[in-house]
């Protein structure tokens, strides 16, 4: 790859972060934005032009965005789609446009209207993050996570192997797949599972009693198996509403196995049952563990401590006073299916694999997952 001009659309978490990983592996592309606030520039653009992971900032599309080989709409998908319909006229022939959302669907039947088949690449950069915006982008962010690459059936061939390798230069791992058979598999192992999550934890509640015996219970298996429960319900509305059709088909799988279970529990069928678990168990021992997956990784740990004051206070000091950081940490009271009293959860693999190392220095019994 030559020096190239790339441009955003859209400038949070993924947009930044994509631009700082960019920046830092290819230090002479131009990297620029488009400042949609016209003239009252954010403070998250500032940053980015102070600390030179952008080189423009511009209000004008038509002035910067001419010049793009490649531009990231990393916009809400509305706004992707309007931008569309202005870049459409701006762009010289050869540019790149691509996209960061989690559906692919409905933007590719806005480029297929609008005319830019040449020029589109869907994709999809499989990570994230809880907090949101530039200012808590990082460059390591899609480190060996996936990144899908969806390009249309008028797609030059050497379009797409450019962004493929853009991808790969910034340490993700690209893979090109057919919109429609990415839709799918997302609404497979994301959407679905969100939605299972999500009626398995409000089933708990409409089922919970003035107790409240089952939210007391709840900690521990539970709570990790509907961890994702706990997303953006706006974010989750807007997938349900743009991905639909897929998700209606693997829900509907997923209900007719729900009443074969059910019938198999009816009738005692004891080799259905010992086969639904074990089949479960070595597909599932078999994912791979290593790269980033479509859901986000939780990087946690247990640990065996002793029931005395200032345990809790003695490890966070350790890990505080090491310059690590700790997203969550708390005693786990129903312990039926892991092993250690506390558990630990941290923002990112290296610095769950540096906890590790300190406490077991420290003689601490620790258990990964």
């Amino acid at each position: 790859m030559n020096d190239l001009t790339i441009g955003f659309i859209g400038f949070g978490l993924i947009g930044g972060s994509i631009a700082r990983a960019i920046k830092e592996i290819h230090p002479s592309f131009t990297l620029l934005s488009y400042n949609y606030s016209k003239g009252n520039m954010g403070k998250s653009l500032e940053n980015a032009l102070k600390n030179h992971v952008l080189d423009s900032v511009y209000d004008d599309l038509q002035e910067g965005f001419s010049s793009c080989d490649i531009i990231f709409l990393c916009a809400p998908v509305l706004s992707n789609i309007t931008y569309l319909k202005q870049l459409k006229d701006i762009i010289k022939p050869s540019c790149i446009i691509t996209d960061v959302g989690s559906v692919k669907g409905n933007i590719h039947i806005a480029v297929e209207e609008i005319g830019l088949k040449h020029n589109f690449i869907g994709g999809h950069p499989m990570a994230g993050s809880e907090k949101t915006g530039f200012e808590n982008s990082n460059s390591k962010l899609l480190e060996n996570a996936y990144y899908i690459l969806t390009p249309t059936d008028e797609t030059p061939a050497s379009t797409t192997e450019m962004l493929y390798q853009l991808v790969q230069s910034i340490g993700a791992i690209p893979l090109v797949l057919d919109y429609k058979e990415h839709d799918n598999i997302t609404a497979a192992i994301s959407h679905l599972p969100h939605l299972i999550a999500t009626s398995l934890v409000n089933l708990v509640k409409d089922s919970d009693d003035s107790e409240e015996y089952m939210r007391t219970l709840a900690a521990g298996g539970f709570k990790d198996i509907t961890r994702i429960a706990s997303s953006s319900p706006v974010m989750w509305q807007d997938i349900c509403l743009t991905n639909t059709e897929s998700i209606q088909y693997f829900l509907d799988k997923y209900i007719t196995s729900l009443k074969e279970i059910s019938h198999a529990l009816e009738e005692k069928n004891e080799r259905y049952i010992y086969d639904l678990f074990d089949t479960a168990g070595q597909y599932r021992d078999s994912i791979p563990n290593k790269s980033t997956g479509i859901l986000a990784k939780v990087y946690e740990i247990y640990i065996d401590i002793y029931d005395e004051a200032g345990t809790i206070a003695t490890v966070a000091t350790l890990l505080a006073s090491n310059q690590i950081s700790i997203k969550n940490i708390g005693i786990i009271h129903n312990r039926e299916f892991q092993q250690g009293v506390l558990r630990i959860e941290f923002y990112e693999e290296k610095v769950l694999l540096k906890a590790v190392e300190l406490l077991k220095k420290y003689r601490y019994t620790v258990y990964e997952r």
